[in-house]
């Protein structure tokens, strides 16, 4: 298991020649605050190989922190003030800690804000800080975008103020901000891994204990490739907020006939079909997925401990079909991904990654068989929908830290 008694004080040196351009922010920096930034913070975004809308339901999540992410240049100031600028969209926000507190606003300052206002509360001890914000993860696209940004600034504002906050702390602080500034009852795999990923590993989260295992990413040949829709349906949120009641209808009914559990991470599928006739037909489909999409986990992380790739292509494209039919958050773009994808050789598995409703992709694809996918997915996606899908390829990275980096 991984312990939360992490330090953060060691900066972690590494290039961002392709990741984020740290002159650019710099110069930014300056510009917009008068003077260079003294400290630099990173938190990486997330792709979740499988495990989906089981966190919620504190069940098994088995994702990794890509090498792509948010940095924020930061200096403290002497006042209550936090001025925040991001050079991704040129926008600047600003707000006191000791004013009353806003939420729902409907924007990336709401990440920021929440994540102050939670660690002055929970500390007081909360100084002002300018700070410029970058990032190079797609947006909207179902890759923790917002996580990224939470981990980095709560990690920024915490040691500008010299508090020492451990990483599970730190990650839900920013699963509050979410729930309580944002207005999204996310579970807690996106800012967990954004805290604690490890480089060239996954992490098998626990969502109730709050404890991972590290599962190692022995993909040989294989390359995790990642596919963004550039289509985000607005009913997203919403249904993201509908699918979490359904669940929780799910458990009052079955605890009728099973009056122990707490969540659906306490049925098993011996459990689920002995007693689903208690369900509504709705909620008895995503109970159905959750169940089964633990179970999925689960076998995943095996598969993978042992290098048994072509099983772990199988689950994938299960948990898609299960998210398909069952829990119904796909939408005909990315089913049109899934569907491409494994039809092209060397495809091991494809699946729906994040809440759905669009966004992207995860696919375990043969190193050989790249540019293929490349071309054909895009061709796909492009004679059907008049737009072209981004298609990355990520490695797996570790989490949250502090970047040593000297301003010439």
């Amino acid at each position: 298991m991984i312990s939360d008694a992490v330090s953060w004080a060691a900066p972690y040196v590494q290039r961002f020649d392709l990741m984020l351009d740290l002159p650019n922010l710099t110069a930014a920096f300056q510009e917009r605050f008068g003077s260079k930034p003294s400290r630099f913070f990173f938190a990486p975004g997330r792709v979740n190989l499988i495990g989906e809308h089981t966190d919620y339901n504190e069940g098994y999540v088995l994702p990794m922190a890509l090498d792509k992410g948010t940095l924020i240049a930061a200096n403290p100031r002497r006042d209550r003030r936090v001025r925040a600028y991001s050079a991704t969209i040129n926008q600047i926000t600003e707000f006191e800690l000791d004013q009353p507190v806003p939420t729902g606003m409907g924007s990336w300052t709401d990440y920021i804000g929440g994540v102050a206002w939670i660690l002055n509360d929970r500390h007081g001890s909360l100084t002002g800080a300018d700070l410029a914000v970058a990032s190079d993860l797609p947006i909207g696209a179902g890759l923790s975008s917002s996580a990224a940004l939470e981990l980095a600034a709560g990690l920024a504002l915490a040691s500008l103020s010299g508090l020492e906050i451990d990483r599970l702390a730190l990650a839900l602080i920013g699963q509050e901000a979410e729930h309580n500034y944002v207005g999204i009852k996310c579970g807690i795999m996106d800012q967990y891994v954004a805290a604690f990923g490890r480089r060239h590993n996954a992490l098998l989260i626990d969502c109730r204990s709050l404890q991972s295992q590290v599962i190692p990413l022995r993909l040989n040949n294989y390359q995790i490739v990642v596919c963004d829709s550039h289509v985000k349906h607005e009913l997203a949120s919403s249904e993201y907020n509908q699918r979490c009641s359904e669940c929780e209808d799910g458990v009052k009914h079955l605890q009728k006939a099973m009056p122990s559990i707490q969540a659906l991470r306490d049925v098993g599928m011996s459990d689920f079909n002995r007693h689903q006739s208690l369900l509504p037909r709705t909620v008895r489909q995503r109970c159905r997925h959750v169940v089964t999409e633990n179970e999925r986990t689960l076998a995943a992380a095996e598969a993978l401990k042992s290098g048994n790739l072509t099983e772990m292509g199988r689950l994938m494209t299960a948990s898609h079909a299960s998210l398909k039919n069952d829990y119904q958050v796909s939408c005909p773009e990315l089913d049109l991904l899934v569907d491409s994808a494994l039809r092209i050789e060397g495809v091991l598995g494809a699946r729906l990654t994040g809440g759905g409703f669009g966004g992207c992709t995860v696919n375990l694809v043969h190193r050989e068989s790249i540019n293929l996918f490349r071309n054909r997915i895009a061709g796909e996606y492009e004679r059907v929908f008049s737009k072209t899908p981004s298609i990355y390829i990520f490695e797996a990275s570790d989490g949250a830290r502090e970047i040593k980096y000297i301003c010439d």
